[in-house]
């Protein structure tokens, strides 16, 4: 019979005790192995790309970067169970087919049944697997407004806060962010940010844009009864005739 091949598993948790526990239930698991532990999110996406995991135990709430975050920027992708210890979040983590969810302070008995789903998963195959970047659609209706945005230019992370962001285009299954200092591409989709950016600064003035209100310099006539946007940066963008009233109610005109 064909040995199987260890499963590689990552540790990412700011907190040092958390790290030791998980440490401790790996061990009554020989057929995992610990690769690595990382003790924040620019860390773990460090680890992730150079020994590829095929399990990652990853917290949610850190600093710099939130395992959230994280998985907006990951190319590659691994199996996912979250740590937290906030129950506010496990409503989204399972909405984001998370393999399982597992609050601190974590249970033996709750690990154990979170890697037997890990393992179920595994043996399925890599399609059984939800990609990293379609697990952040969805978000609970409570869920606070995004206050900013993590994209990736080339090998580097940044951290672009609302303001930062004059508009949103669309391109397939894709958006496209300007921002101040760039442009970077995003797999998530435009109702994403329609339904999670702050109500009130951000308009959709077509289905292939999302504006900053604060960004627009004015709009222009373009046609019979139709509009550009004319961004503070020069800038001309299409306006539909919903998005025109949008801007008709925001801008108070």
């Amino acid at each position: 019979m064909k040995e199987m091949n260890p499963i590689k598993v990552l540790i990412i948790d700011d907190e040092a005790p958390a790290r030791e526990i998980l440490k401790h239930y790996l061990k009554n698991h020989p057929d995992l192995q610990l690769t690595g532990e990382c003790p924040d999110g620019f860390a773990g996406l460090k680890a992730i790309r150079e020994i590829n995991p095929d399990l990652v135990l990853l917290d949610i709430q850190m600093p710099r970067l939130t395992g959230f975050e994280m998985l907006e920027v990951m190319d590659e992708n691994p199996l996912i169970i979250f740590t937290t210890a906030y129950d506010q979040y496990a409503l989204k983590a399972f909405e984001m087919n998370a393999t399982d969810y597992l609050m601190k302070p974590i249970s033996a008995e709750r690990f154990n049944d979170a890697i037997a789903k890990a393992r179920e998963k595994l043996a399925a195959g890599k399609e059984s697997i939800t990609r990293a970047a379609d697990v952040i659609e969805k978000r609970p209706s409570d869920a606070p407004s995004l206050s900013r945005v993590v994209v990736k230019k080339g090998s580097n992370i940044n951290i672009v806060p609302v303001e930062n962001i004059n508009y949103i285009e669309a391109q397939d299954d894709y958006v496209m962010l300007y921002y101040s200092g760039g442009k970077a591409l995003k797999q998530q989709r435009m109702k994403f940010y329609e339904e999670t950016l702050p109500p009130g600064q951000f308009v959709r003035i077509h289905r292939s844009y999302i504006v900053r209100v604060d960004a627009i310099a004015r709009l222009e006539p373009y046609g019979k009864e139709t509009y550009v946007t004319v961004l503070k940066s020069g800038e001309k963008l299409p306006v539909s005739k919903s998005g025109y009233k949008l801007l008709k109610d925001e801008l108070s005109f």
